[in-house]
Formats: structure tokens, sequence, C-alpha cells
């Protein structure tokens, strides 16, 4: 089964507010873009992707996304998270009804193309399918097959609401990539162990605080 990834990210400048306590206020909007241009490319390389729809409105990540390849859809709806997905999932699937549509986080720097086959070829065996984040409460993934309706319910406990939604909770082990979303600098820091993308390991380059130089002895 060959997917179109559905991808919402909110206005650079407001996006990744609880990275507060790693990057100051001018480097979060760079962070952020980094996030969702390593995370397309790499779900662009993924051999069950068909293609990638981005939901945002911020004409620079807009651009930036679009050079990679993905289609961008405008933020009609304007309402959240949920809103953005569900309007992504209709505008794809107006241009193909029968199109098998995953939801995906933006903030998957680590992500391997490899390890999101793996998950999407689970997804295919059931009509709706989630995998749960790293702390294990959120989704970073939520997945229709043909004729199933998304209905996504990110957001807090997202985990809980999916399954409770009817969605099956995929188990697998060895897809870190898929499930560590960024957040927190814990979250950060947790990528960075795993291996980011190019464009996130220079932005997070710039996170880092200089050595102090020694001080001079005294005459």
């Amino acid at each position: 089964m060959q997917w179109t990834v559905v991808v919402p990210l909110k206005a650079l400048a407001r996006a990744k507010s609880r990275l507060s306590d790693t990057a100051a206020d001018g480097l979060r909007p760079a962070l952020a873009l980094a996030f969702a241009q390593d995370t397309v490319a790499a779900v662009l390389s993924c051999a069950a992707v068909r293609d990638v729809a981005v939901v945002t409105d911020d004409p620079l990540a807009a651009r930036e996304l679009a050079a990679l390849g993905a289609r961008v859809v405008a933020d009609e709806p304007a309402g959240g998270l949920n809103a953005a997905l569900a309007h992504g999932a209709a505008v794809v699937r107006g241009a193909r009804s029968g199109a098998a549509v995953a939801a995906l986080n933006a903030d998957l720097p680590s992500l391997r193309p490899l390890e999101l086959a793996r998950v999407l070829d689970a997804a295919a065996e059931f009509p709706r399918a989630f995998l749960p984040d790293a702390a294990g409460i959120g989704t970073t993934l939520l997945a229709a097959g043909p004729g199933r309706e998304l209905l996504p319910a990110f957001g807090t406990d997202s985990r809980a609401r999916h399954r409770a939604s009817g969605a099956v909770e995929i188990a697998l082990d060895e897809v870190d990539s898929v499930r560590q979303d960024v957040d927190t600098g814990n979250d950060l820091r947790a990528a960075l162990a795993l291996g980011v993308g190019p464009r996130t390991a220079a932005a997070a380059a710039r996170l880092l605080i200089p050595e102090q130089p020694a001080d001079l002895p005294a005459d």
C-alpha cells in the first residue's frame, strides 16, 4: 500500500514554545523549520510513501517544504491541529478518493525512512491504526486505510483517545525514530542521541553555549 502522509505545521513564530528552556525565542522558529524539513525529507525517501501534503499557513515553511517536494495545503480551517489534519486528509481524498492517508508529526528530526515503512506496513493491516510517542502518552502517527475516516484526536492524552476511537495501537520494536517527537529540551537531547537530519543538526549546533575563556592570571 502506498500512503499519502499529511504533516501539519503551525506558524513558525508560535512553534515549539516548550523549548524555551533550551532555545531562545529567536532560535525556535529556525529549529521548528529544521525539524519539519528533516521530517519531510525522510518521509519523501520512504518506499511506502506516495506523496506528502503539508498543512500550513507559514509562508517560509511552505516555500522550504515545497522545495523538498511536498504539496502545500493552506490551513483554511485555522482551527488547530486536528482541524488542519482533517482538512488535509479531505483535500488529498478530494483528488484521490481511495487514498490511504497517514497523519504524522512535523517534529521527528531523527526519522528514518525504513522505520517509517515498517510502521506504515503494519498500519496497512488495520482500518485505522496509530503509533504512540516515546513518552507513551501522545501519538506521532495515525493512519487510515482507503475508505476510512482519519478522525484525528491529537493533543493531550492522544494515545488513550485514539485507542478509544477504535484505532489499533501499532506494537513494533526498533522504530524509535518514528516515536521520538521533540517538544522539550529532554526530547531534543533524545533525538540528538538517536541521530538527527542535517538541518536539525545545524540548527541545534547554534544552541551550544561557547566555552568561557579562562581567566587571565593576575599581574
